[in-house]
């Protein structure tokens, strides 16, 4: 196919100017090439309305609706224009040829050459000819006769120019067009913003970025540049990812399409799935073998490092989540949203404080949370479709009409997320995504109090529950940090005690534990969202738990049923271990009610509950940006019979105080009018009935953690608040504690601190 040629494809309501630019020897861009331009204007001019414009060279380089509409309204400008044939100068007395003659040959060229491929440029040549005219009448150099013969002329000009002032194209161009040059194409760069994608990819790019935007952040994710910008007059920022693989030469395009190509034929099972690092590694090494073969036979050279990376590559589009991955390698986002209908929409992003940032981007941009952001990646329908087929595979799973809902979980390289699908009928306009990235290792009671999350004396007070066995509830809306703070106590769980995990979507830290050394288990259980699976219940598999022996039992979210099984776990191993979950819920009561209320446990039950620890967002003054806090720790007392909260049943141990941005003690627990702490305190020696002993137990534990997020800042080493660091200072305090009580006959808190701060100092010294 000639350069130039063209088809128009009818998709639904969408009309798709195609042009195969495989033939053209320049690159095909409207804002960078006149004759691309041209050849639009030119076939707009006879097709009429189109939705979409797409030019195919390798490349997929694809305009909206918006951008196709500029262009229209020029094409009929010029349709209209040509139609004419400029009448008045054919019609012209021969008294007047010589006046009107030269003019129309001249109007004409310029009509003709330049306003399909420069339409700003013609615009402001029509604006310069009216100019010299008005120029040579004014002195007298066109005579009377002349000026009633023009009259036809300085009409048909001033209507030309009359019409393209009311184009859009011209409208937005009009504060750039002072000392405009002709053939200066950067006004059309500034108005023009396609979406490009490679022709072996589905994931397409927005890959200019925003002429007015105001730059507030750049930083690298491997070979890939991510810059945030603020857009004018709105309130919303633009996430801007460029990949490697929308940089790459014509060459290597080429290689990855026929590679593609290959490796597609096959179709993984799930038996592939359920180790996808060696399933990704073996795709890896064919990819790697098949990328020298196809560039041997095309004596293309590429170096090893530049074959790995096409190897990366192609195992992302293959068995891999494509641009999902590269944002999810962004330790700076939080969530994902791909919306319906794909193809039409860009995905969103939330970018917030809570990255996995130490060490890895520069300081700046973990101190400006960004939140909701927009983005430049429009994936298309195909994408989603392939997303859903390997999700069904990866988590046997269904997602159909039955049942349009699919929770599961997506273990990456660089990432692990949670993933929610929906589909019809739930969805009427097809498949929908949310992807929740977790931090690639276990949030600790030190990094939150860090990011301002908790305070030392409450991280203290959890710590001292903790070891003390008692039953907790961590309360919150979605995105409060529910489930990241439910890992934070499983490390604050000392290693010599068992751990078992129940969740439908694997979500809490379980690896990073065992790789610790952790004595732990995880169940996985069916999700109250889908039916007709072979899955255990929650319900069954909490149960199970009772029957596997003495253990600490982590709920990774209580959702349904399953509570009544949970508060028998917990009536029976309060006493003995830790039992912990998340709730949705904004308050203690908020948690009573749901519980007792919409989940059917029994009151009587519910009082089970030792602790209610709420996390939720708190918004600033502008309600832009938006900070992770515990709001509240409340401990549930034993004595009342129907409602905790007018017969006192809820007494707050911390309540967030916004003047100081920070959890504060209450009365209450400075002076020790604490039913569960005195419950821990009563079964040791040292502290029954003496709640100073407790107090300063709890201030040294609060001490210990709180020094350590000092330290690690002294000394620019954010690594000491990592898990691998916080479970060795939690051992340490342990012996040391221990230590000193056999010699002393007392836990003294003095000197345990001073034998655990002479411990860290010599092992940041290492």
């Amino acid at each position: 196919m000639e350069c130039g040629k063209y088809e128009v494809i009818r998709e639904g309501e969408e009309s798709i100017l195609r042009f195969d630019c495989a033939e053209c020897p320049f690159f095909p861009s409207v804002e960078d090439e006149p004759r691309m331009m041209a050849f639009v204007i030119d076939a707009l001019s006879q097709v009429g309305k189109i939705t979409k414009l797409l030019l195919v060279q390798k490349r997929d380089i694809e305009y909206d609706e918006n951008q196709v509409a500029m262009l229209g309204q020029i094409a009929q400008i010029y349709k209209q224009a040509s139609s004419q044939r400029l009448a008045y100068g054919m019609m012209a007395r021969p008294a007047c040829a010589k006046w009107i003659n030269p003019r129309y040959v001249a109007l004409q060229t310029l009509l003709q050459r330049l306003l399909k491929s420069d339409p700003v440029g013609a615009y402001v040549e029509l604006k310069r000819l009216t100019r010299e005219e008005e120029r040579q009448l004014k002195e007298g150099l066109t005579t009377q006769e002349g000026a009633g013969c023009l009259q036809g002329y300085f009409q048909t000009m001033n209507e030309l120019i009359g019409q393209l002032e009311q184009t859009t194209l011209i409208r937005l161009a009009q504060p750039f067009t002072a000392g405009l040059q002709i053939g200066d194409r950067t006004v059309y760069r500034r108005l023009f913003s396609p979406s490009t994608r490679p022709d072996f990819l589905y994931t397409k790019v927005m890959a200019s970025v925003p002429a007015e935007g105001e730059e507030l952040a750049s930083y690298q994710v491997g070979n890939t540049e991510v810059t945030v910008f603020q857009i004018p007059e709105s309130v919303q920022y633009l996430y801007h990812m460029l990949p490697t693989e929308f940089k790459l030469s014509y060459d290597k395009y080429e290689l990855l399409d026929a590679a593609r190509s290959i490796l597609t034929e096959h179709k993984p099972k799930r038996s592939e799935f359920v180790d996808p690092e060696r399933m990704r590694a073996v795709f890896a090494a064919i990819g790697s073998d098949l990328i020298d073969e196809l560039a041997s036979q095309r004596n293309i050279h590429i170096r090893n490092k530049e074959r790995d990376e096409l190897a990366d590559i192609l195992v992302r589009y293959t068995v891999g989540f494509g641009l999902v991955e590269a944002l999810l390698g962004d330790d700076q986002i939080q969530d994902i949203t791909v919306n319906s209908p794909m193809g039409r929409i860009p995905m969103f992003v939330v970018h917030n404080e809570f990255g996995d940032w130490m060490g890895r981007i520069p300081m700046f941009v973990v101190h400006n949370e960004f939140g909701d952001c927009t983005t430049n990646i429009i994936p298309s329908a195909p994408e989603g479709d392939s997303w859903a087929s390997k999700l069904r595979i990866i988590s046997g799973r269904p997602l159909d009409e039955a049942n349009p809902i699919l929770d599961t979980e997506l273990i990456l390289p660089q990432a692990r997320a949670r993933v929610a699908a929906i589909t019809a009928p739930l969805n009427p306009t097809g498949l929908a995504y949310s992807f929740r990235r977790h931090r690639d290792k276990p949030w600790t009671l030190p990094l939150f109090i860090n990011t301002k999350m908790i305070s030392p004396l409450a991280a203290g007070v959890m710590n001292f529950l903790i070891d003390g066995s008692r039953t907790l509830l961590i309360a919150g809306t979605r995105s409060s940090g529910k489930t990241s703070l439910l890992g934070s106590v499983m490390v604050d769980i000392m290693r010599r005690s068992r751990i078992l995990t129940i969740e439908d979507t694997l979500e809490l830290p379980v690896d990073a534990l065992r790789k610790l050394n952790y004595n732990i288990q995880s169940m996985k259980v069916a999700s109250a969202l889908t039916r007709g699976t072979t899955e255990v219940s929650a319900e069954e598999g909490i149960r199970t738990t009772l029957r596997l022996g003495d253990s600490s039992l982590i709920v990774g979210e209580v959702r349904s049923v399953e509570a009544k099984a949970l508060y028998e776990a917990m009536r029976v191993g309060a006493l003995a271990n830790v039992v912990a979950g998340t709730i949705h819920g904004d308050s203690p009561y908020g948690v009573f009610d749901r519980v007792v209320n919409d989940l059917g446990v029994p009151r009587t039950s519910f009082k089970a509950t030792d602790i209610i620890i709420v996390a939720n967002p708190v918004r600033s003054p502008d309600g832009i940006h938006r900070f992770r806090r515990v709001t509240q720790i409340t401990e549930v007392r034993k004595h009342w019979e129907q409602d905790p909260l007018e017969e006192g049943g809820f007494v707050d141990l911390f309540k967030y105080d916004p003047q100081v941005d920070s959890l504060v003690p209450t009365t209450d627990l400075l002076r020790g009018d604490s039913d569960v702490l005195k419950s821990i305190a009563g079964s040791v020696k040292e502290w029954a009935g003496n709640w100073d002993a407790v107090w300063s137990n709890i201030n040294l534990r609060a001490q210990v953690k709180e020094t350590l997020v000092n330290t690690a800042n002294k000394v620019n080493n954010l690594e000491l608040l990592e898990a691998p660091f916080c479970v060795r200072s939690n051992d340490e305090l342990h012996r040391i504690s221990e230590r000193i009580r056999e010699e002393t006959g007392a836990l003294d808190s003095q000197k345990i601190f001073f034998e655990w701060n002479e411990w860290l100092k010599r092992a940041v010294k290492k």
